[in-house]
C-alpha cells in the first residue's frame, strides 16, 4: 500500500459509494475495484462488502482504515515540519469560508493571500457555516470563517460585525411594511431565529405561502425588482439603490451580524495559517 491507496479508503470512507469514489480520484471504476482487490490480497482479508447502497467496511476494514488515516496525517506533520524549515511560506492551507463572506468579501482576500505566499497549496472549501462548524470540530478543516455564533474552545477573532437591514424599493418609501410582500430567505437557524424575533416585535408575521428564496443575492435582486421588501446583513448591499433601514430590537440593542475566524492552538503553530491569519487581520484594520 501507498499513499494513492491512503487517499483511496480515505475517499471511499467520505462517499460510501464505488461510482462517486472513482469521479473524485478520476480513475475508472474498473481500476478502482482492482486496486481494492490487490489491497484484499496484500492485506489477506475483504476490506469492503458492497451493496445496493453502497459500500460498508468490514470489522477487518475499519481496522485498516483507522491505520490508514492516522498514516497519512503522519505524513501530512511530517511535510508541513519540513516545509517550515525552508525560507518561504509553503506547505497546505485548508480554509473554510461561509458563503455570504467568500461572495462578498473573501475574493480580494484570497488574491492578496495567493500574491504574498505563492508557494502555498491553497484548498477553500465554502459552505454554510453551521456545516463548516461540523468540519472544524472534526478537523477536516484547519481554520473557518463564520457568520453567527458558535461556541469554541480554540482562538475566535471578530472581524467583521455588521447591521441587519431591511431593504425595499423607493417605490414603497411612504407604505407601511405590513402592506408589502417579505421575502423570506434561506438562511442558519440562530439568524432565522433572530429575523423571527424582530418581526414578532415588530407586529409582522410574514405570510405562510408567500415567497421565500435560498439565495441573498436573489433576495436583494428582486426588492430591487419591487417584489417586495426582506432583511438582509448591510455585507450584500455595496451599490443597492433603494431603501437601506438598520434593525433595533426592543431592548434597543441593534441587530447585527457578526463573523469571526477560528482556529485551534494547534494548527495557529503553521506559518501558512499564521500568515492567513495576518492576511485577515490586515483587511480588517483596513
Amino acid at each position: 500500500m501507498d499513499e494513492r491507496d491512503f487517499e483511496l479508503l480515505a475517499v471511499l470512507s467520505e462517499t460510501r459509494n464505488i461510482t462517486k469514489a472513482a469521479e473524485l480520484l478520476y480513475v475508472t471504476q474498473s481500476s478502482l475495484s482492482k486496486r481494492i482487490s490487490a489491497i484484499n490480497e496484500e492485506l489477506d482479508t475483504t476490506i469492503i462488502l458492497r451493496s445496493r447502497n453502497g459500500i460498508v467496511f468490514t470489522p477487518d476494514g475499519e481496522i485498516v482504515l483507522e491505520r490508514v488515516l492516522k498514516a497519512a496525517a503522519e505524513l501530512k506533520t511530517m511535510r508541513e515540519m519540513i516545509n517550515a524549515s525552508k525560507g518561504y511560506i509553503c506547505g497546505s492551507l485548508n480554509a473554510g469560508i461561509s458563503v455570504n463572506y467568500a461572495l462578498y468579501l473573501f475574493p480580494d482576500i484570497l488574491i492578496a493571500y495567493r500574491n504574498m505566499y505563492p508557494h502555498v497549496n491553497t484548498h477553500i472549501t465554502t459552505e454554510h457555516s453551521r456545516k463548516l462548524y461540523t468540519q472544524l470540530i472534526e478537523g477536516k478543516i484547519e481554520v473557518a470563517i463564520l457568520r453567527g455564533e458558535y461556541p469554541w474552545n480554540g482562538n475566535k477573532i471578530l472581524i467583521e460585525r455588521e447591521n441587519v437591514c431591511a431593504i425595499y424599493h423607493e417605490q414603497y418609501k411612504d407604505q407601511p411594511l405590513k402592506s408589502i410582500p417579505y421575502l423570506g430567505r434561506k438562511t442558519d437557524i440562530a439568524f432565522e431565529r433572530e429575523i423571527v424575533q424582530w418581526l414578532r416585535e415588530n407586529d409582522l408575521a410574514p405570510e405562510s405561502r408567500g415567497i421565500h428564496v435560498d439565495s441573498i443575492t436573489t433576495c436583494v435582486e428582486m426588492v430591487n425588482r419591487k417584489i417586495g421588501w426582506a432583511i438582509v446583513p448591510d455585507i450584500c448591499l455595496n451599490g443597492f439603490k433603494g431603501i437601506i433601514k438598520p434593525l433595533v430590537f426592543g431592548n434597543g440593542e441593534p441587530f447585527v451580524r457578526s463573523t469571526y475566524i477560528m482556529y485551534s492552538d494547534a494548527v495557529a503553530k503553521l506559518p501558512q495559517v499564521k500568515a492567513f491569519i495576518g492576511v485577515i487581520r490586515n483587511f480588517k484594520k483596513e
